[in-house]
């Protein structure tokens, strides 16, 4: 681009930077063909029925060692990898790498959740492929900390950038005159996973599905109850969804009679949220055919304040897949030692999940 300094246009650069789609994206806020408006659903909503929403096993179900065992199998063939997605800016923690944060006893968020997962290798003798899903912000930094803490050899790949817009088009600047830039959200897994040869990479050592979770949600480990449970649903996707407690946030619902997951700021206002007991916890587990295409996903206009001022980003989610693939929806306990949603996105949720997040830590699998 030849509005950007040299600087900007590296990072630009080596982070995958798309201007072709960027010029038509940045056409359409200028016109208002993207706007706040244009993110509501249109369409028909309803809410799921009971037995849309299935449950995880617990111990003492009937089923509970059959799916256990299924997963645990799947786990033991080298079938099973997990993505860690690290590439967010943690505006709420003053724009930090939260990945290399510490969490909990004086690990990393980063560190604790591969410890959980080194746990289970251990217990059951077996290897989970790791993949971390970085961005420019965070790329460097989490490739240091892992070398500085010695946690194994991951796959790194990040995802892509974009520059922030005024409503008007133009390119929004910093107080310094630079643009400012992000990353448009956890909707690149499915091309970065490929340009970055991850995929492949997956593909090649033996591995059949895919646990996709934030990693400053310490509950959401890779679990073989999980594991077994996605198995026998025989869908391409299990999208996590926990019991709201005033929750608000991405859903499922049906849309124009199709269930699928719907993220908050894309519900009308006259859609009574509250008919939705559960609500989606941004992790999922895909068969890996599935990350391997291309989707029409959604760009979401998201206001953001930058310098106590308002800038446009655009954006995109992977659970919105769910539109397009056969999908479960299952309802996973919050807390205790089988919890699997206990995320932090400020301070003062560190500070409160504090004894939480050692129980999640050091619970067996």
């Amino acid at each position: 681009m030849n509005d950007v300094d040299r600087e900007t246009a590296v990072i630009l650069e080596r982070f995958g930077f798309d201007e072709r789609q960027f010029e038509v994206l940045r056409a359409r806020v200028a016109s208002g063909g993207l706007a706040l408006e244009t993110n509501l659903i249109r369409g028909s909503i309803e809410p799921p029925s009971p037995e849309e929403i299935a449950r995880l096993p617990a111990p003492g179900d009937t089923d509970y060692e059959a799916i256990r065992e299924a997963g645990l199998d799947a786990l033991r063939r080298g079938a099973v990898a997990q993505v860690v997605l690290a590439g967010g800016m943690a505006t709420r923690f003053g724009g930090v790498v939260k990945a290399i944060l510490a969490a909990v006893d004086g690990l990393s968020f980063l560190e604790a959740k591969l410890v959980q997962t080194a746990a289970l290798e251990h217990e059951i003798g077996i290897t989970v492929p790791i993949a971390l899903m970085t961005s420019f912000a965070t790329d460097a930094a989490i490739r240091a900390h892992v070398v500085e803490r010695e946690l194994g050899d991951p796959l790194v790949f990040s995802q892509f950038v974009s520059l922030r817009l005024e409503r008007s088009g133009e390119l929004f600047r910093d107080s310094g005159g630079l643009p400012s830039l992000y990353a448009p959200g956890h909707g690149d897994l499915f091309p970065a996973l490929r340009r970055s040869g991850t995929l492949d990479a997956l593909r090649d050592r033996g591995v059949r599905y895919v646990t996709v979770s934030n990693v400053d949600n310490l509950g959401a480990r890779v679990d073989p109850v999980v594991i077994g449970a996605h198995l026998a649903s025989g869908r391409s996707l299990t999208c996590e969804v926990a019991r709201k407690e005033g929750d608000m946030g991405g859903a499922p619902v049906r849309v124009d009679g199709r269930l699928q997951l719907v993220e908050g700021p894309r519900f009308p206002p006259d859609f009574d949220q509250e008919l939705v007991p559960v609500f989606n916890t941004n992790t999922a587990l895909f068969h890996i055919d599935t990350l391997d295409a291309d989707y029409d996903l959604s760009w979401l206009y998201v206001l953001k304040d930058v310098e106590r001022r308002s800038a446009v980003q655009l954006e995109r989610l992977y659970h919105e897949v769910s539109a397009f693939v056969p999908a479960q929806y299952l309802e996973v306990p919050r807390r205790g030692p089988r919890g699997r949603f206990l995320p932090i996105k400020t301070p003062a949720d560190l500070e409160r999940a504090e004894d939480d997040l050692r129980e999640l830590v050091s619970a067996p699998i």
